[in-house]
């Protein structure tokens, strides 16, 4: 039988209850207190984030580092994200964590994370002040790209099926959607 974890209910969660969850394949995060919890993604969601992986590790410059998730964003002390995939500079990140904004959040789409990906994480991601945030939809397929201007995302790109997604920020790259879901 595994672990049991016993959450408080009168208070939101913050870092020290997310350290205490369990390891067993879920996703831990908090936005605001609350506790999000998301199952093991799926082959096709994997499939796409490897592949993205691949793309922004060819083309990152130096100073900045592409990481995947499990790995935890800390933009407060009661919102810790896990964005499927992140680059960020490698001057802010320690050993456990990005006590940062990252320079890009990139969010897959999957039936259990759509709404928090395309509204609350966007949000929190955007009032942090992260320059770029995406959302991969992989059953379109499709990218969506918006970029910080002054506190609030602007659409800066939206490609589908094998339309390029050509951005110069973080990093000049191009991406086909399409592409992203290898058989």
């Amino acid at each position: 039988m595994g672990t049991v974890t016993t959450l408080p209910r009168s208070r939101p969660l913050g870092r020290a209850d997310l350290d205490v969850m369990p390891d067993d394949g879920h996703r831990y995060e908090l936005i605001d207190g609350a506790l999000i919890v998301t199952p093991a993604p799926s082959t096709a969601h994997q499939t796409v984030v490897l592949e993205l992986a691949v793309l922004l590790r060819e083309r990152c410059p130096g100073h900045l580092k592409v990481l995947v998730a499990p790995f935890d964003v800390v933009l407060t002390d009661d919102t810790i994200m896990q964005p499927d995939l992140l680059v960020a500079r490698r001057r802010d990140l320690t050993e456990r964590d990005l006590p940062a904004a990252p320079v890009l959040a990139i969010e897959v789409l999957s039936p259990s994370t759509r709404r928090i990906d395309l509204t609350l994480k966007r949000s929190r991601f955007e009032a942090a002040g992260c320059l770029h945030y995406w959302v991969v939809d992989p059953d379109q397929p499709a990218i969506t790209a918006w970029q910080l201007q002054g506190a609030a995302y602007v659409e800066a790109a939206q490609v589908t099926g094998g339309e390029t997604l050509s951005v110069q920020e973080p990093f000049t790259m191009d991406v086909v959607p399409a592409q992203l879901s290898r058989p």
